[in-house]
């Protein structure tokens, strides 16, 4: 996939079918854009070409205000070349681009520059000066220079709304099953594996403790994960929180423990993917019941291993 930050590289292909925005966490509904953009453009014979902001236009305009993003940006950008997406144009978002009028946007960018055939926007979405830049204007500017415009319906669950912000909610809540069916696939942080207390190792169970990248992590709990290691998906099962059983007021961590297999992860980058919440985290009584129950919740793991589909879960963005 070709990356292009900022507009002036004079190898950005055109024509294009292209959409706009910010689209943090690519899910269901962001991948309905992106396979409109995507089959639109094979018609076309056109290149499907996201144009996107980095920073999120809030964290600029409004930082007291500003979203923790779902994915960092090198994930986005993969997502987007395993949605089928061939160009991204990343243009930087500063206070002074925040003034340029939508309309001079769509002439000087989508027009000239990309020779946009066709142009699809999320339901909402609205960019420029002062949120100029609706689909009602985007409908009118290509009238006036050819290209089509539209605007992709957005997608609902049980007749609410998906949205970036609510499975940044249901994340946080600890809901990451419904947060997956929002996302289309298990919500997942990256991060490099850095020593830790070795405690796990102590009594049993050695695990990789994150420092995650990804800023928004799930409630503290105990949760079935799948940790990528060499290219394959392990099981595993990954503990959030303050570890109370040994410490008083401790900064949370990301703990994970790979079932079968041993190995060295220390200064790796990691991904874990987060399958199913068995329990909230608290404190035990001795290091005897607390070896008790995660030979408990690995029991567990394992039954929830042999579902029908789990695997294939894994296999998507």
């Amino acid at each position: 996939m070709r990356l292009f930050h900022g507009t002036d590289n004079a190898e950005i292909a055109r024509p294009t079918v292209l959409t706009l925005g910010v689209f943090d966490g690519l899910h269901l509904g962001h991948q309905l854009i992106m396979r409109t953009v995507v089959e639109r453009a094979r018609v076309c014979g056109a290149v499907p070409t996201v144009i996107t902001f980095d920073p999120h236009p809030r964290a600029v305009l409004h930082p007291e205000s500003a979203p923790p993003l779902l994915q960092t940006f090198d994930q986005k950008i993969e997502a987007f070349g395993v949605l089928g997406i061939e160009q991204t144009i990343v243009v930087r978002f500063t206070k002074a681009f925040a003034h340029i009028r939508a309309e001079e946007f769509l002439r000087d960018m989508v027009h000239e520059r990309l020779q946009a055939r066709e142009v699809y926007l999320g339901r909402g979405f609205a960019f420029g000066y002062q949120r100029e830049g609706n689909i009602e204007l985007l409908r009118r500017m290509s009238a006036q220079l050819g290209f089509h415009a539209d605007e992709v319906p957005e997608v609902q669950l049980h007749g609410q709304r998906i949205s970036s912000s609510r499975i940044r909610e249901l994340l946080l809540q600890g809901r990451i099953n419904l947060a997956r069916r929002m996302l289309g696939r298990p919500y997942g942080v990256e991060g490099r594996v850095v020593r830790g207390h070795e405690r796990g190792r102590t009594i049993g169970f050695p695990t990789a403790n994150l420092h995650p990248q990804n800023r928004v992590i799930p409630a503290g709990g105990v949760y079935v994960t799948a940790t990528l290691i060499e290219g394959a998906w392990r099981r595993s099962i990954t503990n959030i929180g303050a570890r109370p059983t040994f410490e008083h007021n401790a900064e949370p961590t990301i703990e994970t423990y790979v079932l079968d297999w041993t190995g060295n992860l220390y200064g790796d980058v990691v991904r874990v993917r987060f399958l199913h919440r068995l329990r909230a985290e608290r404190k035990f009584g001795s290091v005897v019941e607390l070896q008790r129950q995660i030979d408990y919740d690995v029991a567990r793991a394992r039954r929830y291993f042999t579902r029908r589909g789990v695997h294939r879960s894994l296999a998507v963005i």
